[in-house]
């Protein structure tokens, strides 16, 4: 069954090409049956002059009804009427030669153009001619008979040549949809209702008698045409710039944004597409055992793989490589993209000398990347390479903060646990020595012992809790918080009220942690010290952070006194809270007075992937 389709598939590309081939020797043939019949013109200036207006209408096309088109057949009608149709078919297929030559267009393209639309315009003419001499009654020479003849070869024109093209794209194997022959039927329909109102305009003016024409009346006649072509097609290229950088600078700010999220690149996609058009693209990245493929959109073929020896390709480019034709090269990861693209890019991703992704981009036809979209690509893959360094260092920097946790919790249990243990163990001997000689003393030394192992249970009980992963690692920062207000709740006589606002979304596991335990520290103070008998806690997900509030209607205390006992008290107190705060770049702020209460907020910036709405702005502190 595969080798069915691929032999169709070729047989398909085979047909279209020796279509194309046909309409190519048929239009030559034609072009060098008029090159032998033209002869030196009289007026030479106004051909040079046309000429050059039909350069600029076809390398600067019109934008008309969501695609482009070149208003450029009153040009070559009026050249027709002037000096013929040879001049007109010469110079038609030399001028779109040129374009097309400029334009970098692959070499059948080069080929076909020029003869489809010299074969369109010459089947027209002839048979204009043949129906206006044997068919209409018109007077030669007047206003009725030039539209009409006018008329005619602008509508047999423009089917022939639509016609050809439909049949080339029919034919290929790539599909033909019929919302894109509407897109295109409709461009040139309105390319066809432009060209035939400026005709209209080009008879009734010449019809009225206004003296001799010359080379002035043609240059002023035609520059509006001429102008507007080049203006319409400048402001649209400048557009198109502009939508890029737009597209740019909103990749470059999602990127900054979704750094914390694991799933990165998922809203991405269709601002790729915005940035640089292409027909598919893919997006590795480089683990510690092997390359991950992290994107893929288009034209992708699912089940192929690369080898070590292509990841191995990958690694030594540190430049972007362009396959303008991938029937002859297309790189090492071709067999993962459709058989039906042709051209290819690959942009490595390089930090400090050492390529760290690989981003590849393809389009179906030959010569279609130029230099601008390759450095467009080129600068995507060095955004997304800034990227991927900046989460390896927010993740070592995670990693690192764990290790300090993990060292600080072992230097408590050394200095704490360990230390009351030792003191505790001596008694213990020291009792063992003094238990028949001295039994008063020894109960002392028995009950102080006991308060030091209480001591040592509840450092250790603190310890492993400490040890154990973190809630919001679990179940989140709401779930978590409410767990811990449930377990609270049974144990002692407070009301707890908590609320939501705003859309809730998905945070780093750093963030969570910080704002879980900020708040139960917080929780832990109003049940100790606050003798509180009501507690408000407020979680808002708002436009540009996130707030967690702890209010309690409690005895309050005095801020000064609090920061002097805490740099004595090494525990997770208000100053350390202030220190993990600073870690996320979030603020804490603590307002209370003796006799009115405590309030806690802490406010933690968003980094881009939350996007809720805006909500409490009236709350923030």
């Amino acid at each position: 069954m595969i080798k069915l389709k691929k032999l169709s598939h070729l047989q398909q590309e085979k047909h279209a090409s020796l279509f194309m081939i046909t309409i190519s020797i048929c239009g030559w043939l034609v072009v060098i049956r008029s090159f032998f019949n033209v002869y030196p013109p009289n007026e030479w200036y106004i051909l040079g002059l046309l000429v050059i207006y039909l350069v600029i209408t076809e390398y600067f096309p019109i934008p008309v009804w969501r695609g482009f088109s070149t208003i450029n057949f009153p040009i070559i009608y009026v050249i027709y009427l002037l000096y013929g149709t040879s001049y007109a078919i010469v110079l038609f297929a030399g001028v779109v030669l040129l374009i097309n030559l400029m334009q970098r267009r692959p070499l059948r393209i080069v080929s076909f153009n020029p003869a489809q639309y010299v074969f369109s315009f010459f089947i027209a003419v002839i048979t204009t001619e043949f129906m206006m001499t044997n068919f209409t009654g018109l007077q030669e020479g007047t206003l009725s008979f030039g539209l009409t003849k006018y008329f005619f070869v602008l509508v047999l024109f423009y089917v022939l040549n639509n016609i050809l093209i439909d049949l080339v794209l029919l034919i290929r194997p790539q599909k033909y949809t019929a919302k894109a022959w509407k897109q295109k039927s409709l461009t040139e329909t309105m390319s066809a209702i432009i060209s035939f109102v400026y005709g209209m305009l080009f008879f009734f003016l010449g019809s009225q008698n206004r003296g001799e024409i010359d080379g002035f009346t043609y240059f002023f006649f035609f520059s509006p045409l001429v102008g507007i072509s080049m203006l319409s097609s400048v402001i649209v290229r400048l557009r198109k710039e502009k939508n890029r950088l737009k597209a740019l600078f909103s990749i470059t700010s999602e990127l900054n944004k979704m750094l914390p999220t694991r799933k990165w690149l998922g809203s991405l996609k269709y601002k790729f597409r915005e940035f640089i058009d292409v027909d598919a693209s893919m997006f590795w990245v480089k683990g510690k055992e092997k390359w991950d493929c992290l994107y893929t959109d288009g034209l992708i073929n699912q089940d192929a793989t690369l080898s070590l020896t292509d990841f191995l390709q990958f690694e030594k480019m540190k430049e972007p490589v362009c396959y303008h034709d991938g029937r002859k090269v297309n790189g090492v990861a071709a067999n993962c993209f459709s058989k039906d693209l042709k051209a290819f890019v690959y942009a490595p991703l390089v930090i400090d000398g050492e390529t760290v992704g690989m981003f590849i981009v393809s389009r179906s036809r030959t010569k279609s990347f130029y230099e601008d979209d390759i450095q467009s690509i080129a600068t995507l893959a060095n955004q997304l390479a800034v990227a991927i360094k900046t989460r390896t260092l927010i993740s070592e920097q995670e990693k690192r903060l764990i290790l300090e946790e993990r060292n600080r919790i072992a230097r408590e249990i050394h200095d704490g646990v360990a230390q009351t243990l030792a003191g505790a163990l001596m008694n213990l001997e020291t009792i063992q020595m003094k238990v028949s000689s001295k039994p008063e003393e020894t109960l002392k030394l028995l009950d102080d012992s006991i308060r030091k192992m209480r001591m040592i249970l509840k450092d250790v009980r603190e310890s492993i809790y400490a040890l154990r992963p973190d809630p919001t690692a679990r179940v989140g920062l709401a779930s978590a918080i409410v767990k811990k207000i449930d377990t609270i709740e049974n144990v002692h006589d407070l009301e707890v009220s908590f609320e939501i606002r705003g859309k809730e979304v998905g945070l780093s596991s750093l963030v969570e942690k910080v704002m879980f335990d900020t708040f139960q520290e917080s929780l832990q103070n109003c049940m100790k010290h606050a003798n509180a008998t009501k507690i408000t806690i407020l979680l808002s997900y708002q436009m540009e952070h996130i707030l967690l509030r702890v209010k309690d209607d409690g005895v309050g205390f005095s801020l000064f006194h609090a920061m002097i006992r805490a740099r004595n008290k090494p525990h997770f107190g208000i100053l350390s809270m202030n220190e993990a705060a600073d870690k996320i770049n979030a603020s804490l702020q603590i307002e209370s007075k003796e006799g009115s209460g405590t309030e806690i907020t802490l406010t933690v910036p968003k980094m881009g992937v939350e996007g809720g709405e805006a909500n409490d702005q009236s709350d923030v502190s």
